[in-house]
């Protein structure tokens, strides 16, 4: 199915706007709604599609943002921002998409994939879950002190992929976004991870910009902590004598941490290095790929730390990632790939080791940092697990593939998730949009790994 037509459909504004959430139920959506569909579609392949069968093409055919019902929620704007700021009950009830470029690439007949048509379709079709789009690439970053907390609010968030590499900032000159824009935002999304907010979930280019933010946290924790002369009411220096202990540490480790290939190609001398944390694939994976379970470090062939691995192994044993277990409910993923970059294996293990270090070394001084110009601090991750790799037949091709970010809080000592891929769960097997194809019915998308994938995803994370 395409979507052209002699007539254009009219962009629509504010004034058409659905006031009350869900588009399928007669009875509107909401969070229960919205989490208990999740559930049904997930429980088994056969059942049948408990919503209306109501299509939610437009009257030319087509499926495109700002056209039509479903899809007229794009944020353009700060009007349109400031629209929505005043329906709480909209954002509240709705997956926040970021669109960093204006597609994820070209697949293999030469169309440009637009895949967040695909996320609002998936969250539509399956639980009558509405999407909001912030289109970066076209609208700019808006404000992330008034973005962030206002999508954290709703159900989730999810960071969409893009054609230009996050390792070349000229790439994205031709957006109204600049790679360093992208990079402020998702620090300040990482950090927003709470009892109350949403988890996010950051696809293709999101997962590396994820990648590229944990290291700029980390090296921000080192740098605050290290230039930090004293601790308001810590009147023996402990507190700040602990953290600059550990800050060092990670200092040390981050300078002399190589990126290498298997091939013993040297990607990053240290973490200082542009490329230390995403660097180029050996090879580029365009297609459907099976997921294969992470496997560690031999620390006898590579040069790692061993406290690195070891750490890591921890968090693998301590904390369930939802990708990984899905390889085990479903015996075998098969997965859309559309990417040539890769998060290097090595920074996410260092992240990983680098998080739990800090959120130890605060526990016994939580209550001094609370009020300093640290407190900052105790909303990083805990930790950042590999979930899995991806192969070209016999030989792993993207090491890490996906990651589950832990947030444990202080207080509770409860876990909170928001997870990454580099993957594209929301694409089907034929990598085209929902604008290009014939909308798949429910009972095709019961029986596509992608989808259930990233159905589980959002139904885990709407649990935290």
């Amino acid at each position: 199915m395409s979507n052209s037509s002699s007539v254009k459909p009219q962009t629509l504004t504010t004034n058409d706007w659905r006031l009350r959430p869900g588009y399928l139920c007669e009875g509107g959506s909401d969070f229960e709604s919205v989490h208990i569909l999740l559930g049904r579609f997930l429980a088994d392949r056969h059942s049948e599609d408990p919503l209306p069968d109501v299509s939610m093409t437009m009257e030319n055919g087509g499926f495109e943002w700002g056209k039509g019902l479903p899809l007229e929620k794009v944020i353009n704007a700060q009007d349109d921002l400031e629209f929505l700021m005043k329906h709480p009950n909209l954002f509240r009830n709705a997956i926040a998409i970021i669109e960093p470029w204006e597609h994820v690439g070209f697949n293999h007949i030469g169309e440009d994939v637009r895949a967040s048509l695909n996320v609002a379709y998936l969250a539509q079709k399956i639980a009558d879950c509405d999407s909001i789009l912030f289109p970066f690439w076209s609208s700019g970053v808006l404000d992330p002190e008034l973005v962030v907390p206002l999508i954290t609010s709703g159900l989730a968030v999810v960071v969409e992929g893009g054609d230009p590499s996050v390792r070349d900032a000229s790439t994205f000159n031709d957006a109204k976004c600049s790679l360093e824009e992208l990079h402020r935002f998702t620090d300040k999304l990482l950090l927003s991870r709470s009892p109350t907010s949403a988890p996010a979930l950051f696809i293709c280019l999101g997962h590396q910009l994820a990648a590229q933010s944990h290291i700029r946290l980390i090296k921000r924790a080192v740098d605050e902590v290290s230039s930090l002369k004293y601790l308001a009411r810590d009147r023996k220096g402990k507190a700040l004598k602990s953290l600059k202990k550990v800050c060092q540490h990670i200092q040390q480790v981050g300078s002399t941490l190589q990126v290498k290939k298997k091939n013993g190609h040297l990607i990053a001398k240290n973490w200082d290095d542009p490329e230390f944390a995403v660097g180029p694939n050996e090879k580029k994976e365009v297609g459907y790929r099976q997921l294969w379970h992470y496997e560690s470090i031999d620390t006898d062939t590579f040069n790692i730390p061993e406290d690195l691995i070891i750490a890591h192994e921890v968090s693998a044993d301590e904390f369930e990632g939802v990708i990984d277990t899905s390889i085990e409910y479903e015996h075998e993923l098969n997965i859309s790939m559309f990417h040539s970059d890769e998060v290097n294996e090595e920074a996410i293990l260092f992240a990983n080791w680098a998080y739990r270090l800090l959120h130890d070394t605060i526990i016994s001084h939580r209550h001094i940092l609370a009020g300093s110009p640290l407190s900052w601090l105790m909303q990083l991750p805990f930790a950042v697990e590999i979930l899995c790799s991806t192969a070209d037949e016999t030989e792993v091709v993207t090491e890490c593939s996906a990651t589950c970010i832990n947030y444990k809080d202080f207080e509770s000592k409860v876990i909170r998730r928001s997870f990454t891929c580099q993957f594209h769960p929301e694409l089907l097997q034929d990598l085209r949009d929902i604008s290009h194809r014939h909308p798949p019915t429910y009972d095709e998308l019961k029986h596509d790994d992608g989808a259930r994938l990233f159905a589980r995803l959002l139904y885990s994370g709407m649990q935290e």
